[in-house]
Formats: structure tokens, C-alpha cells, sequence
């Protein structure tokens, strides 16, 4: 049974994370998904093909962590998987946020020789638990895009099975996933890794 007010909440919090991101050009259009742990099984996520900055309540349903649909007739982001794999794998997530900004987007496919971003010497590394200081790295994974999602899904699975310390990760030429313990520390992480791949685009335009 689904906590009703647990999922009012959640569905609330991602209607309004929508017009910060979609204000902020971080998901122009129908891009993007969020979504919200509502329970232990159970998380809300942004209905497939909906405008970001003009959410409401009905454009989020309920999926278990194996991306069913629970009491909807509603059709759940092509990408539900990549968001119940890190739900699966870590207990602590609240909030998953997919943004497809300018940045991210760039600046994946501009690195097609690397299969990681290495951030250092930012002050705002700081916006991460575990980071003390701007001498210290965040390191965000660079996946390829795919349409089979089940397999980038297993792919991601594996992956942050070993390496729990990545705070999100990039698909290439596609956008930004990160992930918080809540709604609001998801959004303080997304726009802090949006700032910064900003940054690192802007430095590889002035090495030129």
C-alpha cells in the first residue's frame, strides 16, 4: 500500500524541481527525469513526454524498484531503470535527477577519448559530502549513450557496485545523472556538478 501523503510530497517537491531545472535551460522541452523515493519498494518518477518547467501532480506516477507501474495507466520515462538500479544499490538515495543541459552535453562528446570527467582545485567541490576541499577530485564516469537501457542500466549497476565514492555520471552527448539524499540535496548537487562541467567546458574554449 502507497503511502499517500509520502507520494503527495514527493510528486510535489519534483513538480517544483522541474521549473528550477527547466528555468535554469537544464531541461529544455520534455527532457530529463526525476524522481523520489516514496518507500522502501517504491519511488515517484516524471511520466514519459512531459514539459519539465510545466509539471503537475498527475506527470509523476509510482514505479516498485523494478519499474512497474503501480495504480497508473500512465507510461514511466524510457529511462526508469537507470533510476531504480542506484535506488537498488543505495538505500541512503532519496532523489535521482537526469538533466540534459548545454554543458553535459558538450562536454561528454568533446572528451571522446576519456571514459571520466576529473574535477579539481573548484572551490564548490565542497557541495559534496566527503569533500573537504578543492584538492580533492570528484570524478564523475562517462557512460555511452545507448537505447537498450536495460543493458546501461545493468552496465551502471555493475559499476557503482564497486565505486560507491562517485557522486552521478555522464552518458555521453546525452546529459547528467546525480543522486541525494533528498530532493533538495539532489537539486544542491545537480546545480553544483552543472556549474562545474560549465566551468571545464568554458577552460577547454580559453586553452584554445
Amino acid at each position: 500500500m502507497i503511502d499517500v501523503t509520502n507520494y503527495a510530497q514527493a510528486a510535489q517537491a519534483l513538480v517544483d524541481a522541474g521549473r528550477f531545472l527547466y528555468g535554469r535551460g537544464w531541461s529544455p522541452a520534455t527532457s530529463s527525469n526525476y524522481s523520489a523515493r516514496i518507500d522502501a519498494e517504491h519511488i515517484a518518477i516524471t511520466v514519459s513526454g512531459r514539459h519539465k518547467g510545466q509539471l503537475k501532480a498527475g506527470d509523476v506516477m509510482v514505479v516498485d524498484l523494478d519499474g512497474r507501474p503501480v495504480q497508473s495507466a500512465t507510461r514511466a520515462s524510457a529511462e526508469t531503470a537507470l533510476h531504480t538500479v542506484l535506488y537498488g544499490l543505495f538505500t541512503d538515495i532519496g532523489a535521482v535527477i537526469h538533466t540534459h543541459s548545454l554543458a553535459a552535453t558538450v562536454l561528454s562528446r568533446a572528451l571522446q577519448d576519456r571514459t571520466e570527467i576529473v574535477l579539481q582545485d573548484y572551490e564548490l567541490q565542497k557541495a559534496f559530502p566527503g569533500h573537504e576541499t578543492h584538492e580533492s577530485q570528484v570524478r564523475l564516469p562517462i557512460f555511452e549513450n545507448s537505447q537498450d537501457i536495460a543493458s546501461l542500466a545493468e552496465e551502471t549497476r555493475q559499476f557503482f557496485a564497486e565505486n560507491m565514492e562517485y557522486p552521478g555520471y555522464l552518458i555521453r552527448g546525452h546529459g547528467l545523472y546525480t543522486w541525494g539524499a533528498s530532493v533538495e540535496d539532489c537539486l544542491r548537487h545537480t546545480e553544483a556538478l552543472e556549474f562545474l562541467l560549465a566551468c571545464e567546458l568554458e577552460m577547454m574554449r580559453l586553452a584554445r
